[in-house]
């Protein structure tokens, strides 16, 4: 069974973002593996850990994870990072034609990677922290012609018969869906707690294969991808405004008064 899972580097959630002629500065803030993901990853670990006679990813297991990530070659560090979960080698797509490229040009890419790895399953997170689009796994699934489980709160595979079956929450319930290999999977974040990568998941991700390639590598047009390929640019943008200091209400025994009047106010009540 070969699994990918798709991984990106994001700008930190906790870091000051800036534009930068229509896009956002990416290289002037820190940068961090997107956590949505991590989730991805421990589940692909859990699944190979279910199925493995050796209880762990690995050729000799006969299970293997790779990660599959676009980004710029500063990528390699959350890559890097993602490795020393446990996942067996990574393919990183880094080439400065794909800057500013929306999420059609990024599945695009990722779906010709996917599709020229002949993998079994792929397994992403809900979104990425940096757009919160959360469309790029319907989007791989379209592209590849592939079955999509989405949102998915548990999963189960059954290598021998090539089965996934998952369970989603949805407003109406819980919803029990099961598709054949290859098939397209998103989790949610409720799914599993991520392990912390281990002293010596942190050494052997060292040794761990990335392979890169550009669009060369992948046959991709270069006019197909980047911000002149783009369905949408941003105009303009502005900071958002300081948070002014909020309503001090002194109770000098009309406390609860003011308070209603405050919340009628705010249309609150």
């Amino acid at each position: 069974m070969k699994i990918a899972v798709c991984v990106k580097q994001v700008p930190d959630s906790w870091a000051e973002k800036k534009m930068a002629d229509g896009l956002l500065d990416r290289a002037n803030v820190d940068a961090v593996l997107n956590d949505l993901d991590e989730y991805a990853i421990e589940e692909a670990l859990r699944i190979v850990e279910a199925n493995s006679p050796t209880k762990e990813a690995g050729e000799a297991s006969g299970h293997t994870i790779t990660l599959i990530s676009m980004g710029p070659e500063r990528a390699t560090e959350a890559i890097r990072k993602a490795l020393s979960m446990g996942a067996d080698e990574a393919i990183h797509i880094c080439d400065d034609q794909l800057a500013g490229s929306d999420a059609l040009a990024t599945s695009l890419v990722l779906a010709k990677v996917i599709s020229d790895g002949a993998f079994d399953l792929v397994i992403c997170g809900t979104e990425s922290t940096d757009a919160r689009m959360s469309v790029i796994p319907a989007m791989l699934a379209e592209r590849l012609s592939w079955a999509q489980l989405t949102f998915a709160g548990t999963v189960s595979v059954d290598p021998s018969m090539k089965k996934v079956s998952i369970a989603r929450s949805t407003e109406f319930g819980i919803e029990n869906m099961e598709a054949n290999f290859p098939a397209v999977i998103s989790v949610i974040e409720k799914i599993n707690e991520p392990r912390y990568p281990s002293f010596k998941g942190i050494m052997a991700a060292k040794k761990k294969t990335i392979t890169t390639k550009n669009l060369g590598d992948i046959n991709i047009a270069p006019e197909l991808v980047g911000s002149k390929a783009a369905w949408s640019k941003v105009k303009d943008a502005t900071l958002r405004p300081a948070r002014s200091a909020g309503v001090k209400v002194e109770d000098a025994g009309e406390g609860g008064r003011k308070l209603v009047e405050f919340l009628v106010e705010k249309r609150a009540i």
